[in-house]
């Protein structure tokens, strides 16, 4: 039995690098590239939307006291916004949320967020907007 070395050929030590290479992204949630250009595109408006789960619903996924409207939500929420941005106020979080370029529907469900408060995470904002959090079971 013989082994072929080349350039090409992955194991577990590249595995590894290519695992450090991209773990701050995935910490993130969002990229961390400081060039645009190496940024991957979004898809066009022509391309199709990918759905979680096709066909089905998110029923293993999604915690008690949310459905999976408010878990995609909440990660809607989450991914555009960040860690950086709490606390915040009601201000704050819709300029965070057109600084990454959240989607339209976004920004605008967030603008009905109450003001004069300060929000610590993005349960608070879900509760703001009267929509389910996670329950914790004792």
């Amino acid at each position: 039995m013989t082994t072929e070395h080349g350039p090409n050929k992955t194991g577990p030590l590249r595995d590894d690098e290519a695992k450090h290479e991209v773990q701050g992204e995935m910490k993130a949630g969002r990229s961390v590239r400081a060039d645009e250009f190496r940024e991957p595109e979004a898809p066009g408006e022509d391309q199709p939307e990918t759905d979680r789960a096709p066909d089905t619903t998110l029923t293993g996924g999604t915690p008690p006291g949310m459905d999976a409207d408010d878990v995609e939500l909440r990660n809607d929420l989450a991914r555009h916004l960040g860690m950086s941005v709490y606390p915040a106020e009601r201000d704050g979080v819709l300029s965070a949320l057109r600084e990454n370029n959240a989607p339209d529907g976004l920004v605008s469900l967030a603008a009905n967020l109450p003001g004069g408060r300060s929000y610590e995470n993005v349960q608070d904002i879900m509760r703001a907007l009267g929509r389910g959090t996670e329950e914790r079971r004792t």
